[in-house]
């Protein structure tokens, strides 16, 4: 006998197949604050150049990626327009350890790592904190997850 779903059943599952196309258009783009401005405003070079987490200013953007990125100075811009996918933060900008688990989550800026190269962003210091003691299998559950969503 086939079971067909109820009418709540199948408003459950019209509401979940709702949140994966709404997920799978998130993964699309990067994390952004409502005025297209990636990351929050931080300059996404200072974290390979500085060592740390370093805020943007407006007077030295550089559009890309539909994203409109801030620097700490006219050197971190350049930079990062001469090569944006080696400075941009991994999954979009979301946070890894999130992504690990399942699903999207925002980063904060503030909690970063850098593994073989690529610039990773964390919700939480204790997150983050957690993710580099091992990092290599909270990133391969993240990349899992992204490319399910349909991220690069």
């Amino acid at each position: 006998m086939i079971a067909f779903p109820t009418a709540p059943r199948f408003a459950a599952f019209l509401a979940l197949a709702t949140w994966l196309v709404s997920s799978l258009a998130a993964a699309d783009h990067l994390k952004m604050r409502e005025d297209g401005v990636a990351i929050q405003g931080y300059d996404t070079v200072a974290y390979f150049t500085e060592s740390r987490a370093m805020q943007g200013k407006p007077e030295f953007e550089y559009v890309w990626g539909e994203s409109r990125w801030w620097f700490a100075n006219a050197e971190h811009r350049d930079l990062f327009a001469g090569d944006p996918v080696h400075y941009a933060p991994r999954f979009g900008g979301y946070c890894t350890g999130g992504l690990s688990l399942g699903y999207t989550m925002v980063a904060d800026p503030e909690n970063w790592y850098i593994v073989d190269g690529v610039l990773h962003l964390q919700h939480s210091k204790e997150g983050r904190d957690k993710t580099v003691a091992d990092p290599k299998p909270v990133i391969a559950k993240a990349v899992e997850t992204w490319t399910r969503l349909g991220g690069d």
